[in-house]
């Protein structure tokens, strides 16, 4: 079978603090539309672990210390045609330096 990727779900983590400025800022760009329906989203809440390093600079935390924070898994699905534009403005407004950010190709139910 061959598939042609049309739409992706991107998930990335965030302080839950931030989750409401995320989910409008990557919705106000197109992602989370389901048929007649517009930001759509589900977020889990999570436990985040990282250590930064000496070069880093962290939003949260302190270098070269394990921490652990509470944050939302948020996901949505985003056409594939605007998903570069709605990566850029995720990355705008998301605090951390280096942001977690998963894509994750979709197949389409009549692609089957």
């Amino acid at each position: 079978m061959k598939f042609d990727v049309k739409k992706v779900k991107i998930i990335v983590t965030v302080p839950v603090e931030n989750s409401e400025e995320i989910r409008n800022a990557i919705c106000d760009e197109g992602a989370g539309i389901i048929g007649n329906y517009t930001y759509c989203t589900i977020s889990t809440k999570c436990i985040g672990t990282f250590k930064p390093s000496d070069n880093a600079n962290p939003y949260i935390g302190e270098n070269n210390k394990l921490e652990f924070v509470k944050e939302e898994k948020l996901e949505a699905r985003c056409d594939i045609n605007i998903l570069k534009k709605v990566l850029k403005r995720l990355r705008e407004v998301h605090p951390y330096e280096e942001s977690a950010i998963d894509i994750i190709p979709l197949i389409e139910e009549e692609d089957l």
